[in-house]
């Protein structure tokens, strides 16, 4: 077994275990946007109280986001990791064992303080294991699992409340987290000493190398950019997770089972144009271009894409599910690429804070975005929100070039400098 999974293949299978993961994350927060009827009528809510639901878990996964990724950096990728697929399998589990809205809303408020671990984790071990020359790609790989979660959510809970009740589609995926993280705890062990040297700060050890202090932090401009590019961009992809489901059945007549056979399509275009785009900014590098240079151009030649949710929803379901498509993988390709930027600016023991950051801010975007739509959505119609959503990225491109730069604290900078003296 050791020398099956010796370096270079435990690294892909650590992905591969990562990218499962993902996968049972995003089925267990789905559920909520593919029962929105069924659960409006449960609890007798309106659009306002369903997206009071989904601030419950978005508001505490946004709070709990940066605190995740100081717990990461503190205390290494695999503990954390375990502990956070343990806690939001069995909030899951226990938002299926209940049968009135306060806990309900208390579980998914669970699932939001847990989930956030998952991708400080995440970014942390892939920026370990993989170099530049793959390190996207990688990524791209291992968070798609949350894609392919969303792909397989809309029959696989369809099927599960079709066949038993809505309560089983929380507990189902639930008992299975509890396996995915036993799996990660046996298999995951750190790199080799030395085995990605790529990296501001490369290093084995979690209490060494140089770093930045989390007050550090907060005074760096790449800072700032990422999280004004996350807080900005990031509700067009909560839109879609939690929405979309809904719209399609209520805006363009899905029935639920009808909803299961096509409503996988925008996220499997997502999954796939997140990690098309994530490649072609690793074959940049491979080519010789700068690997932060690459990140930039593809995100910028991406985010011009969006305008394409304009298209009328009046020329059919066909249409508005391609437009979907569309805007689904330009999100993904940011979101993905993004932590790449993140792991190839900061030191590498700051990586996971960083995007704990990000994240947070991100999702705090989102809980406005979903505030707005729930007050005024059934007022004024969906043409504003998407009039919105078609220039969020495309804003986003000079914050982009203007503020994202590598950040390399002044111990290693004096330490460099000392070396060349030596020399």
């Amino acid at each position: 077994m050791s020398s099956f999974l010796g370096p270079d293949r435990r690294r892909w299978f650590i992905v591969f275990i990562i990218f499962t993961i993902t996968v049972f994350s995003y089925v267990d927060r789905q559920v909520v946007s593919i029962l929105k009827p069924i659960l409006k009528e449960e609890f007798s809510l309106d659009d306002n109280g369903y997206a009071l639901i989904i601030n419950v878990f978005t508001i505490c996964y946004a709070l709990m986001y940066p605190v995740s990724g100081w717990l990461v950096d503190k205390f290494g990728a695999r503990k954390i990791m375990f502990w956070g697929v343990i806690t939001w399998s069995f909030s899951s589990i226990g938002s299926g064992l209940v049968s009135s809205l306060f806990p309900f809303a208390f579980f998914r408020s669970v699932l939001g303080l847990a989930e956030p671990t998952t991708y400080p984790a995440q970014i942390k071990v892939i920026t370990k294991w993989f170099s530049g020359k793959l390190r996207a790609t990688a990524n791209s790989i291992s968070v798609a699992g949350g894609t392919v979660g969303s792909v397989i959510a809309p029959p696989l809970i369809a099927s599960i409340v079709l066949t038993f009740s809505w309560h089983a589609a929380f507990i189902i995926p639930g008992i299975v987290g509890l396996f995915v993280a036993m799996i990660w705890l046996l298999f995951y062990r750190e790199p080799p000493k030395g085995y990605v040297t790529d990296t501001v700060g490369a290093c084995t050890n979690e209490e060494a190398g140089p770093a930045f202090t989390w007050g550090q932090l907060w005074g760096r401009k790449s800072l700032w950019g990422i999280i004004l590019i996350r807080f900005i961009t990031d509700p067009v992809w909560y839109f879609i997770l939690f929405w979309l489901p809904g719209f399609l059945m209520e805006e363009s007549g899905l029935s639920l089972s009808q909803l299961g056979m096509v409503g996988w399509i925008p996220f499997l275009a997502a999954s796939l144009g997140g990690i098309a785009s994530s490649a072609w900014s690793d074959s940049m590098v491979r080519k010789g271009k700068p690997a932060l240079r690459s990140r930039k151009l593809m995100l910028s030649y991406v985010a011009f894409l969006a305008p394409v949710i304009l298209i009328p929803d009046s020329l059919g379901v066909a249409v508005t599910i391609i437009k979907f498509s569309v805007l689904a993988a330009v999100a993904l390709s940011w979101i993905y690429t993004e932590s790449v930027l993140i792991a190839e600016t900061f030191p590498i023991n700051n990586v996971a804070s960083v995007l704990g950051i990000a994240g947070g801010f991100g999702a705090a975007g989102a809980v406005i975005f979903n505030y707005f739509i729930g007050q005024y959505m059934a007022s004024v119609g969906t043409g504003w929100i998407f009039m919105v959503m078609a220039v969020l990225h495309p804003l986003t491109v000079f914050l982009l070039w203007k503020m994202i730069r590598p950040e390399i604290p002044d111990s290693e900078i004096k330490e460099t400098e000392q070396k060349r003296i030596a020399r």
